[in-house]
């Protein structure tokens, strides 16, 4: 029998979280070592299976990979194994950003088709395109990709949208590329940035224009060794806060980089919640009723897509009709069926609320969301489909009179470490049923 949660919900979560490493950005950084044959050594990494996917992916390409201690990995890569690594046990969407080291390593690479959440249609074009004009050319076989080069050149490349892969996959490969790289519209997600303080501490020359979106890299000939630190998880961050919202709460997190924050806490003012920061910690607390809000997803510092599920649990409990326009991914609102039969009053439509059209406009996907409230959620059975929906369910039942029974837990344990123990922590009635 797969895991299941029993929850048992109506108590308000009290007390302090801390939050561990990026699940954006270990694996990324985790494939930037393999661009040096020197020892890289990365602290504060989650102890989530993404991680576990990536660390297979990296043993069968011929690294080294060590848990030395408490979130801290030491990764060797000194020869390839293999560049053609066309199965992995579970997937992700990490090989892809293998391309680029190892065509530098071996001239050539094959990787697995993607998987990971099924969120709408995450086409790998933007890669195809900003590859090519590098020189590197790449074949779609049944279940792979294979790119061969025999030299990579700097380009210039603009993206029709500041796609995240897309914006590492470049950086990856122009870092030891021949001449200048540059990526206009580019992706400056926190945990871009993350990866690029680890590649410049490596001796890559990047110059990054966060305001203009351009990422300017002038390729060098080698990269050395590197001790680069793991930034705080944003989307734990928001996880635990709404959860201390959802359930009329009082939580306090620790070590936490307000500054990637700022769209989150400007909707918790708006809808009359608080937050307060003091020492690099943020308490989040609020009384239910909230106010409704509008809320349009953005890249960063938009409001994150990954933000938008955990925080329409919590406008369940505000007063009126919120809006939620979902502009990054087209099917990010399969878990409202869920919540609506835990009472949630939520209609899900094609059109782009919220008084801004975006690229979805005029399709037919359900990319908005019109949230009543504040309504009584009560517990129920639910299957995990995604992480982001999951932790959405997990809220909501917390949040909820009775018992709720979760399953498909592998999706949660992708994203967040041992995140039962953290919640009884503050006060959950949460146990995992093996």
């Amino acid at each position: 029998m797969p895991d299941t949660f029993i929850i048992h919900g109506g108590r308000p979560l009290r007390g302090t979280v801390s939050i561990r490493g990026s699940k954006n950005a270990a694996p990324k950084m985790m494939i930037a070592s393999l661009l040096t044959e020197e020892p890289c050594v990365l602290e504060n990494v989650p102890l989530s299976m993404e991680i576990d996917i990536t660390r297979e992916l990296c043993e069968i390409i011929g690294s080294s990979v060590i848990l030395e201690g408490t979130h801290r990995l030491a990764i060797r890569t000194p020869y390839i194994r293999t560049s053609l690594v066309t199965h992995l046990s579970r997937k992700n969407r990490i090989p892809i950003l293998a391309i680029g080291p190892l065509l530098h390593r071996r001239g050539f690479a094959e990787i697995p088709v993607l998987g990971g959440c099924p969120i709408g249609h995450r086409p790998i074009n933007f890669h195809i395109e900003a590859l090519t004009k590098m020189g590197v050319a790449i074949e779609r076989r049944e279940h792979s990709y294979f790119a061969k080069a025999e030299r990579i050149f700097g380009a210039e490349i603009t993206l029709a949208y500041p796609s995240v892969g897309a914006t590492e996959n470049i950086l990856l490969t122009a870092t030891l590329a021949r001449g200048t790289t540059v990526i206009r519209n580019a992706a400056v997600e926190p945990e871009i940035l993350n990866m690029i303080e680890m590649l410049r501490a490596m001796g890559a020359d990047i110059a990054v224009d966060v305001r203009e979106r351009i990422l300017t890299i002038q390729g060098v000939r080698h990269l050395h060794g590197v001790t680069a630190r793991v930034i705080p998880d944003r989307s734990e961050v928001v996880s635990f806060a709404c959860a201390a919202l959802a359930t009329g709460g009082d939580i306090s997190i620790t070590d936490v980089d307000e500054s990637y924050l700022t769209a989150f806490l400007a909707k918790v003012e708006e809808i009359g919640a608080h937050w307060e920061s003091s020492d690099g910690n943020i308490r989040f607390f609020g009384k239910k009723p909230y106010r409704a809000t509008t809320i349009q997803t953005a890249p960063h510092p938009g409001f994150m897509t990954d933000w938008q599920q955990p925080f329409t649990v919590v406008l369940t409990q505000a007063e009126g009709t919120s809006i939620l326009h979902e502009t990054v991914y087209e099917d990010r609102f399969g878990y409202a069926k869920d919540l609506k039969r835990m009472g949630a009053d939520i209609e899900v439509m094609d059109e782009c609320l919220g008084g801004e059209t975006c690229r979805f406009h005029g399709e037919t996907f359900h990319h908005s969301a019109r949230i009543k409230g504040p309504t009584a959620l009560k517990g129920t059975d639910i299957m995990i489909t995604d992480l982001r929906a999951g932790i959405a369910h997990i809220i909501a039942a917390l949040a909820a009179s009775g018992e709720s029974r979760i399953s498909g837990l592998e999706h949660i344990d992708r994203g967040y470490e041992k995140l039962e123990e953290r919640l009884r922590e503050v006060g959950a009635d949460i146990e995992r049923k093996t």
